[in-house]
């Protein structure tokens, strides 16, 4: 058995992906904490771990964590960094654990705390990685020599060095970590065989039943979920597109609209459309004949394991990303939000949910999803990681 300590930043798509790997290490008989703003506090408990909350500065920023990549990036930066020096100052002082656990993108704090304790840190990565092959740059282009982006790489090295880690490049690539588990299968990363140092664990979904149940109507109508995710909801005249635009059409349809937008403001809806604040997703997938989504990772794993083709309508740079991986693979279809009227997003729902290949498509990338290992190989790496940092230490 052995003690360890996760950290998650404010994010459910960087939160969700860890749940059924904790879950994992919790049954093999592993002491985990986990470290984490307090509205994840039931997810967390749900995994048998100790649930431990922290004061995120980025609860006070509108629309959630920021974005590394696009636009956003060069202030995500700065953000970034005064979330790692608060999470830092609260967590530096607690026992040191045998292991620290937390997520890649974002949770840099959990890199430094492992270095000051000298415990090897394990990374979670939801999303796509890059290497010479590909990256994110395909989506997005940042001017190195820009003013504002040397100044807060100038920051970000000398808080880094302060702490005592000299390899700034590898720690912002996260190469500095004992290993990085991407919960994604290798099949649906972009040039996936060129990847190495990285274990393709797939996704580790759980039942959260820490959610409410979601039960269908009773009129037999295939059920349509539309999400934009819990990020980037403020769309409200896409929604009312969505629900005015539904009347008469042969679906039931299940609009989530996020915390941004009253429901009650979307208007009158027809009979066959509820709209919600948020749904069980996992619950609604079980039923749903098609997807309407911002193609965030998470939710785009998730679509793949119940075999429910996808609408990807993305709303940043990471999510362009995964929408034309989804239609590249033949898994739904991509439609850009720019200009986006009812009668497109109709036709994508029906051809996607009417074709047989994206169906046979789905239930591939479901075994390669199943082959990849899931929580039971992310913990077997960790569990290696350990042992291997065990045999070191008794060999000095």
């Amino acid at each position: 058995m052995a003690t360890i300590h996760a950290y998650g930043p404010l994010g459910a798509g960087h939160i969700n992906p860890t749940l059924g790997i904790v879950t994992e290490l919790v049954r093999r008989g592993h002491e985990v904490t986990y470290w984490a703003p307090q509205m994840f506090a039931d997810r967390i408990v749900e995994t048998g771990a100790r649930f431990e909350p922290v004061v995120s500065t980025w609860e006070r920023i509108d629309g959630g964590p920021p974005q590394m990549h696009g636009r956003e990036l060069i202030r995500a930066m700065g953000l970034l960094l005064d979330e790692t020096e608060a999470m830092v100052a609260q967590l530096l002082g607690t026992p040191p654990p045998d292991l620290v656990l937390h997520d890649g993108t974002l949770a840099w704090w959990g890199r430094i705390l492992a270095h000051h304790w000298a415990v090897p840190a394990v990374e979670t990565w939801p999303n796509f990685v890059g290497n010479e092959h590909w990256s994110m740059n395909e989506y997005t282009k940042i001017n190195p020599l820009s003013p504002r982006f040397l100044w807060q790489m100038l920051r970000i090295g000398r808080y880094l060095r302060g702490q005592g880690i000299r390899d700034i490049g590898g720690f912002m690539r996260g190469e500095l970590a004992a290993a990085r588990l991407v919960t994604i299968p290798r099949a649906f990363q972009y040039a996936g065989d060129s990847f190495t140092g990285w274990h393709f664990v797939g996704p580790a979904l759980t039942e959260r039943t820490f959610q409410a149940d979601w039960t269908p109507p009773e009129d037999d109508l295939p059920v349509l979920l539309v999400s934009l995710g819990t990020a980037y909801t403020s769309r409200p005249d896409f929604y009312r597109m969505v629900a005015s635009s539904a009347a008469d059409r042969p679906w039931h349809v299940v609009l989530a609209v996020g915390d941004e937008v009253d429901p009650e403001s979307i208007g009158p809806v027809p009979g066959n459309v509820e709209v919600h604040s948020r749904v069980p997703q996992l619950a609604v997938l079980r039923h749903a004949r098609a997807f309407v989504t911002h193609a965030g990772m998470g939710s785009t794993m998730e679509s793949i394991d119940h075999l429910v083709p996808m609408v990807a309508v993305p709303q940043m740079a990471e999510q362009r990303a995964n929408a034309d991986r989804i239609e590249e693979l033949g898994l739904g279809r991509s439609l850009r939000p720019e200009g986006l009227d009812a009668e497109s997003l109709w036709t994508a729902v029906d051809a996607v949910a009417a074709a047989p290949e994206v169906y046979r498509r789905l239930a591939r990338m479901r075994e390669e999803c199943a082959a990849a290992g899931g929580a039971s190989r992310a913990a077997d790496v960790i569990d290696q990681v350990l042992g291997g940092h065990r045999a070191r230490a008794g060999a000095e």
